[in-house]
């Protein structure tokens, strides 16, 4: 950090805030309302692959394969490597993929939004439109896969159980203004 401009904390080189946690679990609007909230840019990582790739990250699922995916979300984050204070919203398998976490944790800081399946479950509006998503029970496994992972590539971990989105928005600007991330 080099101090302050305008009132707000300005940083030497990468400093991107990555927002991390299951399906559902509201990160793209968080990305989208704090970036509003204290200027700073945001982005979502399965609409930078699909921009890249000319297709849905359904598609991609299925015409490619996972790993294929992966590939393609590890070199959208090695394209955020030369921007700075990005606010990113990651797809919910993101920790699957190791250089992916390599390069998150090399970029900035990873947030995780730790919620309930249930809760998530409840959010996701269209589950045709996840690749990962086929029914409760499958997405019931992909959630215990999922969480540790979460656990172990999180800097912060904002706990989102049981609050309003307006609640956990607050919260998390509180949480990254503190930590001087904001």
């Amino acid at each position: 950090m080099n101090g302050q401009g305008q009132g707000y904390v300005v940083h030497e080189g990468c400093d991107h805030i990555f927002f991390i946690g299951f399906l559902g679990a509201g990160k793209s609007t968080l990305a989208r309302n704090l970036g509003a909230l204290f200027r700073r840019s945001f982005v979502d990582t399965d609409r930078l692959v699909e921009r890249a790739r000319g297709k849905s990250v359904c598609d991609i699922f299925a015409e490619d394969g996972q790993d294929c995916f992966r590939r393609d979300e590890a070199a959208v984050l090695r394209g955020l490597a030369e921007r700075k204070s990005l606010l990113v919203s990651c797809g919910g398998g993101i920790v699957e993929g190791r250089e992916s976490c390599r390069l998150m944790h090399q970029m900035g800081t990873i947030v995780f939004l730790d919620g309930d399946l249930e809760d998530s479950l409840r959010q996701i509006r269209h589950p045709e439109l996840r690749p990962d998503f086929r029914c409760a029970k499958d997405a019931g496994e992909l959630y215990r896969y999922r969480y540790p992972l979460y656990q172990r590539e999180a800097d912060l971990t904002l706990d989102i159980r049981n609050k309003t989105f307006d609640q956990v928005c607050s919260m998390a600007g509180a949480l990254l203004w503190e930590e001087g991330l904001l």
